[in-house]
C-alpha cells in the first residue's frame, strides 16, 4: 500500500470518528431536549392540579395549606357542594326588569371530581315553550352538537341550541314537550376534564423524575387594610437550564403559579 493509499484511509477513519460524534452530540441534544420538554409538561402538568386544589382548598376552608399531607388527603377523601345558578326575571311596573337570583345545592361531591373535572350548564335562554331534548344522559358531546327545541314565547319560531363546549351529560331536568320554561331555567348539566386524570396524587408534591418537593409558600397578608390569602408554588431546581435564577428573562423563571406578594394564582408558563 502506497503513502497516498495509506492517507486517504487515515482520512477515511478520522471522516468516520467526526460523523458519529457530530451526529452523536446531535442525538444527545435532541434527546436532552426531548427529556426537559416531557419533564416541564409533567411539571406543569402538576402545578396546574395543585393550584385548582388550593383554590378548592381556600373556597371550602378560608385559607390556603402549605401542608401536602392535608392537601392530598382533601383531593382524595374531601367532599364539595354543587350549585346550580338560576336567575329569575322579574319585570317591574316602571319598566325595568329585577333578577332574582337563587343558588341551589344539586349535589355533594369529591373534591378530586370537582378539581380534575370542569362543569358546564345549560340554562333557557328566554321564556317560551319547550319541545325535547336532542341528547340524553350520558352522551359526549363536542361543540355544536345539539342540545334541545324550544319556541320562543310569542312566536311560532322554533330553535334549535348547539352546545359551546364539549363534555359528557351528567343530568338533564325533568321535561316533557310543551312544558313552558322560564328564562335562566336549568335544563342541562354536563363536565369534561381540565387537568390530566393521569396525574398521581400520593406524589403530587414530587417534582418528576426527581426526590425534590414543589416549594411552597401560603401567607395571609394585609392589602390596604383588608386581609387576604396568597400562594406560591414553584419548582425549585429546574431541569432547564433555561429557568434557573440566574435568568434574566422574567417568563424563564423556574415554573411557579402565584405571588408571595399579590392575590394571584397565573403560572409563568401560561
Amino acid at each position: 500500500m502506497n503513502l497516498t493509499k495509506i492517507i486517504a484511509a487515515v482520512l477515511f477513519v478520522i471522516s468516520l470518528g467526526l460523523f458519529y460524534y457530530l451526529y452523536s452530540s446531535i442525538d444527545d441534544t435532541i434527546k436532552l431536549q426531548e427529556s426537559i420538554e416531557s419533564t416541564e409538561a409533567q411539571i406543569k402538568d402538576k402545578l396546574s392540579v395543585i393550584r385548582e386544589a388550593e383554590k378548592l382548598f381556600l373556597e371550602q376552608h378560608g385559607r390556603y395549606t402549605s401542608n401536602w399531607d392535608s392537601l392530598i388527603n382533601f383531593i382524595e377523601n374531601g367532599k364539595v357542594p354543587i350549585t346550580v345558578r338560576t336567575e329569575t326575571i322579574i319585570p317591574l311596573s316602571y319598566g325595568v326588569d329585577s333578577v332574582k337570583v337563587d343558588i341551589d345545592t344539586i349535589d355533594i361531591v369529591p373534591a378530586k371530581d370537582k378539581i380534575f373535572k370542569k362543569s358546564y350548564s345549560v340554562n333557557a335562554t328566554e321564556n317560551g315553550t319547550f319541545l325535547g331534548y336532542m341528547i340524553k344522559e350520558g352522551d359526549y358531546v363536542v361543540k355544536g352538537t345539539k342540545s334541545y327545541k324550544f319556541k320562543r314565547e310569542n312566536s311560532e319560531r322554533i330553535d334549535e341550541f348547539t352546545f359551546l363546549e364539549k363534555g359528557t351529560i351528567s343530568s338533564i331536568t325533568k321535561l316533557n314537550a310543551g312544558d313552558p320554561v322560564k328564562k335562566g331555567q336549568n335544563l342541562i348539566n354536563f363536565w369534561n376534564y381540565q387537568h390530566n386524570p393521569e396525574v398521581d396524587i400520593k406524589t403530587l408534591s414530587q417534582l418528576p423524575g426527581s426526590d425534590k418537593k414543589f416549594d411552597i409558600f401560603t401567607a395571609v397578608i394585609d392589602r390596604n387594610g383588608v386581609k387576604v390569602s396568597v400562594i406560591e408554588v414553584k419548582d425549585p431546581a429546574p431541569i432547564n437550564p433555561d429557568r434557573r435564577e440566574s435568568n434574566e428573562a422574567k417568563n424563564r423563571k423556574p415554573l411557579r403559579f402565584g405571588s408571595r406578594t399579590d392575590v394571584n394564582t397565573a403560572g409563568n408558563w401560561e
